[in-house]
């Protein structure tokens, strides 16, 4: 109870630490322990790249204390229905998620945040479902639910990295209000094209990691990895338990069987000296430092760090000195029980990096093979997006999701404020909720009320009368200190009076609707797992790679789960 107390306050501290952006809370949840599955079953799963065999891993559970027999069937049912939803709570760890609410754009017609790529939240919530439970609502981020999936945008054409695409359509749970997508895909690169990679496979062996989920599945998706490697990269293999230690000096990525032999003997075992051993990665990979190249650390672990207060403080200062240095981190995510999720995602972004959660083998094929230049090799950094709406056009606005990603006004054009990285080929999907002038804007609760701003209006910004809004958007390029660059896009306020739908649309807007179910939002309107359930299935029509097909099998799968919930609270 005291280390996840800890981990809870070292969470918290971290992200008041970050000034890049102005966070808003997260949370966590539970499960009844079950035998781990048998060798067999799990050996079976992976050659299959099936999901990890049914049973869920081993979870830290707090002792259950016997009702006494008198107490009702109906509390009974209660408390097995509260199960669904809390388990692996005492360990789990999730920062605290404050929903964004609607913004008057008489008073704030601004709206700036930061690009979040991580697709995490998705992975760890597919988990969850499969497990039989519903995810803690904080382990609900709807923007990397949304950024998990593929987009059919168009590929950049001029000098810069991104290609802009808007649409607007009512939206699905709400109809008299209009859902905004704003998409950017960034330019995609041939793996001959990417430039040399200087990486480090930073492993956490520690006692914690000895689960077949883990440790297993970290060697099983590095040696993935290892197949992507061409002759000119160089990976280093440092691994952190009691101590830190160098197991692979940096190897050509032509020597793939000496590479895959290192990765195949680790083992786990003792306590977690995570940092030790990222400052041993960051030591490693600064030695190999490749000029121009793609220059990272590569973390593997559950998150479970054992390190004190001051030391994380100089993680925190060592992570972002080396960001500047252009080594950067990216976090990978494994296992159930004590899965630190919150202190995983801050550390990522404090080092210009992604932060990833590897569920089973697939997802680790989908990382590091099919979209293996987004995942490891950065196109822009700091990129930032500004939306001015027309107050004569919108009412009102909410951006859903990326609560933890907003930023201030000012920041937009202060190149020292951090932001977010772009991968080659990466996409990013935002949606606001719009309500068109005419409509009323819903009550606000206390809390919202704090979270409401009035903002300026930019008058460097022409918004002219039959504009929808003006986008902004700034980044830099990923190497060197030139200052950033500024884009500018608009759209004609015509575009509330359309009614089709793209495929983007359709996916993007059926992944929403079940976030917000999943996370009981009350900005759900009239969503429903029905509605959700037959619009992913619609979605799934076109589905080149089956993971729309698999949403789809998911949201049923919680619906029938909520249902449980539901029935076991009245």
């Amino acid at each position: 109870m005291k280390i996840h107390i800890f981990f809870v306050c070292l969470a918290l501290f971290i992200s008041s630490a970050c000034d890049r952006h102005y966070s808003l809370p997260a949370e966590s949840q539970s499960v009844t322990a079950a035998p781990l599955p048998s060798g067999r079953a799990l050996k079976d799963a992976m050659i299959a790249n099936k999901p990890m065999p049914h049973q869920p891993s081993v979870r830290f559970v707090p002792p259950v204390v016997k009702a006494d027999e008198m107490v009702a069937e109906e509390k009974m049912k209660k408390n097995e229905a509260d199960d669904l939803i809390r388990e692996g709570e005492e360990a789990e760890q999730y920062n605290p998620i404050v929903e964004n609410p609607f913004q008057d754009s008489r008073l704030a017609n601004i709206s700036t945040f930061s690009i979040d790529v991580d697709a995490a939240s998705y992975a760890n919530v597919r988990r969850f479902i499969n497990d039989g439970m519903l995810p803690p609502p904080d382990a609900v981020r709807i923007e990397e639910m949304i950024n998990y999936f593929d987009y059919q945008y168009n590929v950049p054409q001029a000098q810069h990295p991104f290609e802009v695409y808007t649409e607007v359509s009512p939206c699905p749970w709400e109809p008299k209000h209009r859902l905004l997508l704003i998409g950017l895909q960034g330019k995609t690169m041939d793996n001959g094209q990417l430039p040399a990679s200087n990486l480090v496979f930073l492993v956490d062996v520690s006692g914690s990691m000895d689960e077949p989920d883990k440790l297993p599945l970290v060697q099983q998706s590095l040696a993935l990895l290892t197949d992507q490697l061409r002759p000119n990269d160089r990976v280093a293999i440092v691994v952190y338990a009691g101590a830190a230690g160098l197991v692979l000096q940096s190897t050509p990525g032509a020597d793939k069987l000496k590479i895959k032999a290192a990765i195949g003997e680790l083992q786990a075992g003792g306590s977690t000296a995570g940092g030790e051993g990222i400052r041993l990665a960051y030591e490693t990979a600064r030695k190999h430092f490749i000029s121009n190249g793609n220059n990272r650390v590569v973390l593997c672990t559950d998150g479970d760090f054992n390190v004190g207060v001051s030391s994380e403080q100089e993680l925190v200062k060592l992570i972002e000195k080396e960001r500047e240095s252009g080594i950067y981190l990216t976090v990978l995510g494994f296992g159930t029980g004590n899965y630190q999720d919150g202190k995983m995602q801050s550390l990522a972004d404090k080092g210009n990096g992604n932060h990833g959660y590897i569920d089973q083998l697939s997802e680790a094929k989908k990382m590091f093979v099919r979209e293996f230049g987004g995942t490891l090799f950065t196109i822009a950094k700091d990129v930032k997006l500004q939306l001015h709406f027309n107050p004569q056009q919108v009412a009102g606005y909410r951006l859903i999701g990326y609560e933890n990603r907003l930023l201030a006004t000012e920041d937009f054009h202060d190149d020292t404020k951090d932001a977010g990285e772009m991968g080659a080929g990466h996409r990013v999907t935002a949606l606001y909720e719009l309500i068109p002038t005419g409509q009323p804007l819903p009550p606000l609760s206390t809390l919202d009320s704090a979270l409401v701003v009035v903002i300026e209006p930019d008058k460097s910004v022409k918004i002219k009368p039959d504009d929808l809004f003006v986008v902004q958007l700034r980044y830099k390029q990923p190497s060197g200190t030139a200052p950033s660059q500024l884009l500018e896009y608009r759209l004609n306020a015509l575009a509330l009076d359309r009614r089709d739908e793209s495929d983007n649309f359709k996916i993007a807007s059926a992944v929403a609707e079940f976030g917000l179910l999943l996370r009981d939002s009350k900005f759900k309107g009239n969503a429903s797992w029905a509605h959700a359930l037959a619009r992913a299935r619609e979605a799934a029509k076109n589905d080149a790679g089956g993971y729309r097909a698999e949403l789809a099998a998911l949201v049923e799968k919680a619906g029938k789960l909520a249902g449980k919930v539901t029935a076991g609270r009245k």
